[in-house]
């Protein structure tokens, strides 16, 4: 599928206009822009340079920093597993190591089926209760392997019997 064809750039171009005046308008309109889209396309970033008065390099300095911008589309399930210290006491390494086997990809990557993308987040706020993850805006603590396994198979068996 070509990657241009999966999203609108009238709906980008909304988006810059509506922000660009805004103080630090560079975040706002990259914020607006995944939540809209999903991710930052790369055919955008030229865009939003121009429209702002700054380098490619700036805008793609900023979507690179910061880990919740998205450089591609994400899978059906985002899963975020926490990489703070208190979950990491509580075997959240295990559980990543264990994550990326299951799941045969990496943090910021997706399952070759599309159907889950792997991300690090840093702190879900269960500090006491950890691991911690999610699993798009569902929250799970005191995460296993064996509950991980069983989480991942209820979203898939969701999707068998809604089709």
């Amino acid at each position: 599928m070509d990657v241009a064809s999966s999203f609108n750039i009238k709906d980008v171009e909304a988006i810059i206009k509506e922000r660009r005046s805004l103080p630090g308008a560079m975040l706002p309109i990259l914020h607006g822009i995944q939540e809209k889209i999903g991710y930052i396309p790369a055919e955008v970033v030229p865009l939003i340079a121009l429209e702002l008065n700054l380098s490619r390099a700036e805008v793609h300095g900023v979507i690179s920093y910061y880990h919740f911008f998205r450089q591609k589309p994400a899978g059906r399930h985002v899963v975020q597993i926490c990489r703070a210290e208190a979950c990491q006491a509580n075997g959240a390494d295990a559980l990543v190591q264990h994550a990326k086997a299951t799941l045969a990809c990496d943090f910021h990557e997706t399952t070759s089926d599309g159907e889950f993308t792997l991300e690090p987040v840093y702190c879900l706020g269960q500090c006491a209760c950890g691991p911690a993850m999610t699993i798009g805006e569902d929250l799970y603590a005191r995460v296993s392997n064996d509950k991980f396994n069983r989480l991942l198979s209820t979203k898939l068996a969701a999707k068998r019997g809604a089709a």
